[in-house]
């Protein structure tokens, strides 16, 4: 039994690292490339990129509910996967490794691609972990493994120009990466996709036009959903603007690669921590305490100057410990609550991933749409040296200022959670007693006088 738990734990969270690849050179490398290697205006990447990211407001929860209703032999979730991975490769290669005539409609067409092919993997990928079992840690244990290999996979980004001697060479990077990709990609899903047991679908349905009552539906998922949101966003600031401290603030851009390489390495130390913590104390409690753990990091970083890197690498240990919790435990919860909606007669799992995918990635949005325009207004210059004092209390502010306060807001938000490990054991004692009582009426009242005597 053990080894099959392992093996579970493993073929589930493997896909994690090669679609964590995907992540940074996105966002971080990809402007820079086009702009660089093509010639393109900022202006003209920048609407290409966010239009291609305005389908996911329409794909997310879209796919979400097909994924829920759509049947198949080989299984809903593995179907979905399956179309996916062929569209992802494809529009990676070409957005990775342009040809033809590349101008700002060729860069919306293939990142619009690229988005699509994986969110047909990530939505489902997500759901399917959320059903593989009924445990209350269980689920932590699932979430736990998929980051870990999304950090690892993070972590091999971070370290490809290094390794293939690559510094100054994004164009070479990104052509790595993508023939990298088309290896593992494959590799780290087959074993999932062949292995892995998906549960049958019960065939229950909402229109996709009562997503606000099926939402409702549960008090949990309201409050969950607007935290989750809001602690999204305090860390895509930080993530947004991370580069920016370092070189301007710090004036350390030589030590870019080593401090994202101690944040993310302390989130892998961290995580075994916030599952203990959790089965003892809930999930909610032990997410809570990893928010107070950043926020007593955060709240440092203001005082930061020039030079002071050993200073800000404590604040990344610190919070890269409460990344962990916040990578593995609201998206532990969020299946917590879809496992009973779905028992409840509202199985919508697959759209309810769809609308925490979509969250994700407007948070990431919003961040760039505070940071750089707050930047630009402060009077930012890319020359280090000519930055003013209001411009690098601008980049303090927006790194760990605004995160604070959004931090503080979920703080207050989570602590009474309604929803808890004894919520979560009480439904399912009950749906068993149900179903023991519609048998025999009698054997509930047998079982209630042996508890009651124990």
């Amino acid at each position: 039994m053990k080894a099959a738990h392992y093996r579970q734990l493993l073929f589930y969270g493997l896909p994690g690292l090669p679609l964590a690849m995907l992540g940074l050179p996105l966002y971080v490398y990809l402007p820079s490339f086009y702009a660089q290697e093509w010639h393109l205006s900022l202006t003209v990447i920048g609407i290409a990129l966010l239009a291609a990211r305005g389908f996911d407001v329409i794909t997310d929860p879209l796919i979400g509910w097909a994924n829920d209703k759509i049947n198949s032999r080989i299984g809903r979730r593995k179907l979905f996967i399956l179309l996916g991975m062929p569209l992802l490769l494809v529009g990676l290669d070409y957005l990775l490794r342009p040809v033809g005539n590349v101008d700002g409609l060729y860069l919306f067409t293939w990142s619009m691609v690229t988005y699509l092919g994986w969110t047909l993997i990530s939505i489902p990928w997500q759901a399917w972990g959320s059903e593989m079992t009924h445990d209350y840690h269980g689920k932590s244990a699932l979430s736990a493994s998929r980051e870990v290999f999304a950090i690892l996979g993070t972590v091999v980004v971070i370290s490809l120009p290094f390794l293939i001697g690559a510094m100054d060479n994004i164009a070479l990077t990104l052509d790595t990466l993508a023939k990298l990709l088309w290896v593992l990609l494959p590799l780290s899903l087959f074993p999932a996709l062949l292995w892995l047991v998906e549960r049958r679908q019960v065939r229950r349905f909402a229109p996709l036009r009562k997503v606000g009552s099926i939402l409702s539906a549960h008090p949990a998922i309201r409050q969950l959903l607007p935290a989750y949101f809001v602690n999204s966003l305090a860390n895509a600031l930080p993530a947004t603007s991370f580069i920016l401290f370092v070189t301007h603030v710090l004036q350390a851009p030589e030590q870019v690669g080593m401090v994202l390489m101690v944040y993310f390495l302390s989130g892998i130390v961290g995580l075994p921590l916030w599952l203990w913590l959790a089965r003892r104390i809930d999930k909610s409690r032990a997410w809570v305490l990893a928010l107070v753990l950043s926020v007593a990091a955060f709240v440092w970083v203001p005082f930061l100057g020039a030079g002071d890197v050993y200073g800000f690498l404590a604040v990344c240990v610190i919070s890269g410990l409460a990344l962990g919790a916040d990578m593995a435990l609201p998206a532990s919860m969020q299946a917590d609550i879809a496992q009973q909606m779905e028992h409840q007669g509202n199985p919508q799992t697959g759209l309810l991933f769809g609308l925490w995918g979509l969250l994700t990635k407007l948070a990431l949005a919003l961040a760039v749409g505070i940071a750089f325009p707050l930047l630009d207004w402060a009077g930012f210059a890319q020359e280090a040296a000519l930055q003013t004092d209001t411009t690098l209390l601008t980049m303090a502010l927006l790194y760990a200022g605004l995160p604070v306060l959004l931090k503080s807001w979920v703080i207050w938000r989570m602590w009474r959670f309604p929803f808890s490990e004894v919520d979560f054991r009480d439904y399912w004692e009950m749906s068993y007693a149900n179903a023991l009582y519609s048998v025999h009426p009698s054997a509930i009242h047998d079982k209630r006088v042996q508890q009651h005597e124990d």
